[in-house]
């Protein structure tokens, strides 16, 4: 089974839930699916800046396995970790292989690894 999650609610969802509990699963490979993308809002983006020990880990999983790591252009932007314009911009200070874009841009990214579940945590 394919599943994408969509880090959504505010908090630190991405640094609790990722860090201590999907993160390590995928890190062992224990994880029990096959995560072939992960999309961020809000301060839950921080984690994807470069030198976050989260961002660092999640990088190096995702470089192993081809996952999308995907961040809200517009929480991006407001966060510094974007340049451009909403519809048109590039990621800035994060870890490597990070993308920016709206939800027609996630779609469009997992239409060619569509998952069989989307989790919004």
């Amino acid at each position: 089974m394919r599943v994408a999650y969509v880090f959504a609610t505010s908090g630190h969802t991405a640094s609790y839930k990722l860090g201590k509990m999907i993160l390590p699963q995928l890190e062992q490979g224990n994880h029990g699916v096959d995560v072939v993308g992960m999309f961020f809002f809000d301060d839950n983006n921080y984690v994807l800046r470069s030198g976050d020990p989260i961002g660092e880990r999640l990088e190096q999983v995702a470089r192993e396995t081809g996952m999308l790591l995907m961040m809200c252009d517009q929480c991006a932007l407001e966060r510094g970790l974007a340049k451009g314009e909403p519809g048109d911009c590039a990621p800035q200070d994060t870890i490597d292989g990070v993308t920016v874009g709206c939800f027609p841009d996630l779609y469009a990214a997992l239409s060619t690894n569509p998952p069989d579940h989307v989790i919004t945590l």
